[in-house]
């Protein structure tokens, strides 16, 4: 059980990090080596940025919906950590 846990988590700490990558380079949308990149990172982060995006709508062309997106998964992450924690692996 602990290896399973223990794979989810480092699985999250990955995704959270490819979801920064996303964001921050929706913001270079004119480059084309961006463009190359998000291609390859949209149909993996996409599906769960939509499900925040259909709860907050951009506001005034800003998409803070990755915020919160972002929260919800450093939140899970870390409701994981004390069961790892009690068989004595720490991240």
């Amino acid at each position: 059980m602990e290896l399973i846990v223990a794979s989810l988590i480092q699985f999250l700490q990955i995704y959270w990090v490819l979801l920064i990558v996303r964001i921050l380079l929706s913001w270079f949308q004119t480059a084309s080596w961006a463009m190359q990149i998000m291609s390859f990172l949209s149909p993996i982060t996409d599906p769960y940025l939509n499900i925040f995006r259909s709860i907050i709508p951009p506001i005034g062309g800003i998409d803070i919906s990755a915020i919160l997106a972002l929260l919800v998964l450093q939140f899970i992450q870390q409701s994981l950590v004390p069961l790892t924690q009690t068989a004595g692996l720490y991240f």
